[in-house]
């Protein structure tokens, strides 16, 4: 059980305590409420720019990791649909230069073209390395627009568009800013061997005086229930074709969450899993399968994607992956198998507890999610997960009509 205290500043900024005696170190991990799923069509790409942007500089400090690396620490960020997380770790005698750091940052950007132009490049890199000149890179550009219709998880975290990213003006950045980067849409969380008096009394001095900002109050048009199957194909010059399937879930804080959880790991997790004993081993239709879910906070999505053996044909290898969740929905599956992913799903949480980064990051996440109690509740509700609520959860994902099939064709060279 992970144990914590909170507080609230009175600008909004809530602040989570986790104590831990047996570390020399602390995290600092800060959660902003906001992702992809914020952004405007036609202007997407924002919510990475701006992790970017968040290390170029602030109003009062113009280097970031130059003095975080002279107190000992080191740091990181991320960017998902739903949210951007930076998070530090130092020696706890250090500690307050991350409150000094972090607080600047959230205070004002040191906004300048310099700034915007150097960010904007990187990421159009990132956005070409990845996304336009790998191998399978557009994959999910192409599924997200295959799967959602209405809700903005239509476009994937680095943006739906290149050209969106190269035509981002300092206003728009500004703008964006000052509208989700403030102490009201944010969670703080503080772990180590600290008090929550020292935690209190840096987060008054050097958070407090921040204004507070609006309250984003966020209204996304809700993904419609799909009623027909979906399907594309595309080419590309890439070693084998690979087969991309995609069904709606439903969101991280419903009760079915847990037993699709379960299922991706009975499906295609790892190489004990149904899919790869089956489909790889045995029929030998693909190289490589995987089933995961994208753990979104609203509707997700499940998805089974595998590179097809050279002789074989996408058609054979759909027609086997619809056979097993064919299965999976007919043919409960037994005690032992459900116990073995309850298994794999404790052994995880349970290794994520043993860091302290990972201990603050979750903390923040749980609390942005409602409550950061729900944390402990977490192994519990995979135990009620039974046979029978996962196979009705199985059969209400796996509909033919809320299926979306992505073809990857290998191009043909000219003989």
């Amino acid at each position: 059980m992970l144990h914590f205290e909170r507080f609230t500043l009175d600008n909004g900024l809530r602040v989570l305590v986790h104590k831990d005696e047996s570390t020399p170190m602390v995290a600092m991990n800060i959660l902003y409420d906001v992702g992809a799923r914020d952004e405007q069509e036609g202007r997407t790409g924002f919510a990475h720019l701006f992790e970017h942007l968040m290390f170029g500089g602030s109003v009062n400090i113009p280097e970031y990791d130059e003095p975080l690396q002279m107190a000992g620490g080191e740091n990181n960020a991320y960017t998902t649909n739903d949210i951007t997380n930076y998070y530090i770790q130092l020696p706890l005698k250090n500690m307050e230069t991350a409150f000094w750091l972090e607080s600047d940052r959230m205070l004002s950007l040191a906004f300048s073209e310099r700034s915007l132009d150097v960010q904007r490049k990187v990421v159009c890199e990132e956005f070409k390395e990845h996304y336009l000149n790998k191998p399978y890179g557009n994959a999910w550009h192409l599924l997200r627009r295959l799967a959602y219709t209405t809700h903005p998880y239509r476009w994937p975290t680095i943006g739906e568009d290149l050209k969106q990213i190269e035509e981002a003006q300092l206003d728009d950045v500004k703008n964006f800013f000052f509208k989700h980067y403030r102490p009201v849409n944010a969670v703080m969380c503080v772990a180590g061997n600290v008090t929550v008096d020292e935690v209190k009394a840096l987060s008054e001095k050097w958070f407090g005086g921040i204004d507070a900002g609006d309250k984003y109050e966020r209204k996304l048009p809700e993904e419609p229930s799909q009623t027909q199957a979906r399907r594309q194909e595309t080419e590309a010059d890439v070693p084998l074709d690979a087969l991309y399937k995609a069904w709606h879930m439903d969101g991280r804080c419903t009760p079915s969450y847990y037993a699709a959880d379960l299922i991706t790991e009975i499906l295609g997790s790892g190489m004990s899993s149904r899919l790869y004993q089956r489909l790889v081993k045995e029929q030998q239709l693909f190289s490589s399968v995987h089933c995961y879910h994208t753990g979104s906070l609203d509707a997700g999505l499940v998805v089974i994607e595998g590179k097809i053996t050279e002789g074989k044909t996408l058609e054979e290898a759909d027609a086997a992956v619809e056979h097993e969740v064919g299965l999976l929905i007919s043919e409960a599956v037994s005690e032992a198998e459900l116990q073995k992913a309850r298994n794999k799903i404790e052994s995880m949480i349970a290794f994520e507890d043993m860091s302290l980064l990972n201990r603050a990051n979750n903390l923040a996440f749980y609390e942005l999610m409602g409550d950061a109690a729900q944390i402990n509740d977490e192994w519990a509700k995979y135990n009620e997960v039974t046979i029978e609520s996962l196979q009705q959860v199985a059969a209400q994902i796996f509909r033919t009509e809320n299926s979306n099939t992505l073809y990857y064709r290998k191009r043909k060279t000219a003989q």
